[in-house]
């Protein structure tokens, strides 16, 4: 059963909603100026839920040697107009990590977190981008026509209380017909 959507409720993560074959592409090591991807396929679905102030999204990553589970959860506070995402791996399915918390501007959502990697203390930066132009293009499969409605999704860390960024891991979205 679907719960009604509030009228109220935000639509910043509409774009979100449905299923999707998802293009992976991951620093082999984290802030080590590695320089190696690896990319993989998976698949992905969006919902909302909270009648609209939160969505879920369950994913299937297929790595070449290994396939798991996880879950992106997002929910919005209406008063702060902030959302926060946390993201549960389905190999540690008792560990939530540390939220994100942000919000869209010019049409990009951005999201920060401090947290630790490796005992290293760390800045988190999603970056949500739900149209972009073909110069943001990576992946040669994507076509500019293609690029204007498939969303974009970076993750980056910081050593230095963003000053500076490394881009670990990227995933692009391509709607299932």
């Amino acid at each position: 059963m679907t719960s009604p959507i509030e009228l109220n409720a935000p639509t910043d993560f509409d774009f979100m909603i449905g299923s999707w074959k998802v293009k992976h592409r991951r620093l082999k090591e984290r802030l080590k100026n590695c320089q190696e991807w690896l990319e993989f396929d998976g698949l992905s679905n969006t919902q909302k839920l909270l009648g609209g102030f939160g969505n879920v999204e369950d994913n299937q990553l297929l790595l070449p040697d290994d396939h798991y589970r996880a879950v992106a959860l997002r929910s919005y506070n209406a008063q702060t107009k902030l959302w926060s995402i946390w993201w549960l791996d389905g190999r540690m399915p008792g560990t939530l990590d540390t939220p994100v918390v942000g919000g869209f501007e010019n049409g990009i959502g951005l999201f920060y977190a401090n947290d630790t990697l490796n005992g290293q203390a760390i800045r988190i930066r999603f970056t949500w981008i739900p149209h972009y132009s073909e110069s943001d293009i990576q992946d040669t499969e994507l076509t500019e026509a293609t690029a204007k409605t498939h969303p974009r999704w970076e993750q980056a860390f910081s050593t230095d209380d963003g000053k500076t960024w490394e881009t670990n891991w990227t995933m692009q979205f391509i709607r299932c017909e």
